[in-house]
């Protein structure tokens, strides 16, 4: 299987796209004049009409094709229209499409069990829900309700989802809108060596004083008013910080000490994405919640959900778990979950990211650094990594400022127009670029990847002092 589908997507990948550029047109009109969309300003957005996909690439309706280095946005871990999780969606809509979640269903059983076998330590519980925003409002009620405690604290350079509480326990600017202060939320400072704010010159360094800070950090909040400690494994959105050697495990203990509930949020992170099926694994960590979605059924159909230790799910056995959604474990969802991770097994899809990222991305991505001045730092490991793109390497001036908008943000505009020209969809945050493709593109593909990298990086060059 793991050989047939590599050649199935190296074969039509590589096929002219159609062109109907009437129909696309269509399709934009209708979107134009009717979908509101997130993040943006309705009118100053030019929204590209997809007219299909497949493995790593998609293509437009005027025969355009990109290499799409987001997978999604960080969900399409198994490529796009695997036709495994394809037909088994299909074969599922033809037995039960739907059903509520009060009851005793097939998928919805198969998937808990495939996910509980694949999370660490006893995280043997499954609560689902439609994605990982709601996976986060989920893990921080139950924390609240287990610990009858009500703060919890969150780490800046971080994205949690845009519901109420994720929102607001997100730490870059998209919460600044809705930040009214969702109560009982408390920043502070993880590790980030390359950027630390504790003046650190080494990971054991920026280890320390980031656990440090932490303490004085709950210290000062009275740490038998705080419900739950929640990180990203490894944070995304917000730059793919790897964290050092002895962190996690750093956490876990100050929790463990002060009786707070740890939540790990493995919505990005997790299935296979870093090679291994949790972020958690690189570390040897096990948190009391675990959030998770996205790559769970590579998106097929909206899924994500919450891994709940045994104590706590104990809290809950004869005391009404007070949430719920209608959706929780839809069938259809689940159907896709439990044929993603089957495929993942069956072609070994988290082995192929760990490759990935030590034989192919990993010194691909480091050998552009060292020819490209724009390039300020490289991290990451797997099917994850970020690129820091700096004006000026000794001062690690960003390459637009934080949070740029309209002209400041023009190096990086012109930086993702060059990646476009050569056939490449990138991820651009801030000053950054992620590369954070589908878990099982082909080397072929990632190096084709990396040349067209290579010539949009020329075009980040020419912003450097």
């Amino acid at each position: 299987m793991a050989a047939a589908y590599a050649r199935r997507m190296s074969t039509d990948a590589s096929r002219a796209p159609y062109t109907d550029s009437a129909a696309g047109a269509a399709v934009k009109a209708a979107d134009r004049a009717h979908v509101f969309h997130s993040w943006s300003a309705q009118g100053l957005i030019d929204p590209l009409a997809v007219a299909g996909a497949e493995g790593a690439y998609f293509w437009d309706y005027d025969g355009n094709r990109y290499l799409d280095l987001t997978s999604g946005l960080v969900f399409t871990n198994i490529g796009y229209q695997h036709p495994v999780v394809v037909a088994a969606i299909q074969e599922q809509a033809g037995k039960l499409a739907t059903f509520a979640p009060a009851f005793a269903v097939e998928a919805r059983s198969e998937a808990a069990r495939l996910i509980a076998e694949r999370t660490p330590g006893d995280l043997d519980k499954i609560f689902f829900t439609n994605g990982g925003a709601e996976a986060v409002e989920n893990a921080v009620r139950m924390a609240r309700l287990h610990t009858g405690r009500h703060k919890v604290l969150s780490a800046y350079r971080s994205y949690h989802g845009a519901t109420a509480t994720a929102i607001n326990l997100t730490g870059d600017p998209r919460r600044w809108a809705s930040d009214t202060g969702s109560a009982g939320v408390v920043r502070f400072w993880a590790p980030f060596l390359y950027r630390s704010p504790f003046y650190a010159q080494t990971e054991a360094e920026e280890c320390a004083r980031a656990l440090q800070h932490l303490e004085d950090t709950l210290a000062f909040e009275g740490p038998a008013t705080v419900a739950a400690v929640v990180l990203e494994t490894i944070p995304g959105t917000a730059g793919i910080m790897t964290p050092p050697p002895g962190y996690l495990a750093g956490v876990r203990e100050i929790c463990d000490r002060h009786g707070i509930v740890f939540v790990l949020d493995e919505v990005m992170a997790g299935f296979g994405r870093t090679g291994k099926w949790f972020a958690a694994d690189h570390h040897g960590v096990v948190p009391d919640l675990m959030t998770f979605a996205k790559g769970v059924n590579s998106g097929y159909v909206p899924l994500g959900g919450v891994a709940i230790s045994a104590e706590i799910a104990a809290t809950f056995d004869t005391r009404p778990y007070p949430g719920g959604l209608t959706y929780s474990g839809h069938p259809l969802a689940c159907a896709a979950a439990v044929a993603t991770i089957n495929v993942m097994e069956d072609e070994k899809i988290v082995e192929g990211a760990a490759h990935l990222g030590e034989r192919v991305l990993g010194p691909g991505l480091r050998e552009l650094a060292g020819r490209h001045p724009s390039v300020g730092e490289v991290r990451g490991l797997g099917a994850f990594w970020a690129l820091e793109l700096v004006r000026d390497r000794e001062t690690r001036e960003p390459l637009v400022p934080y949070n740029a908008t309209g002209e400041a943000n023009g190096p990086m505009a012109a930086f993702g127009a060059a990646c476009k020209k050569n056939g490449l969809w990138p991820f651009i945050n801030m000053n950054r670029t992620h590369v954070v493709p589908a878990c099982n593109i082909t080397e072929a593909e990632a190096k084709e990847g990396l040349a067209a990298l290579d010539t949009a990086l020329s075009v980040a060059d020419e912003y450097t002092v």
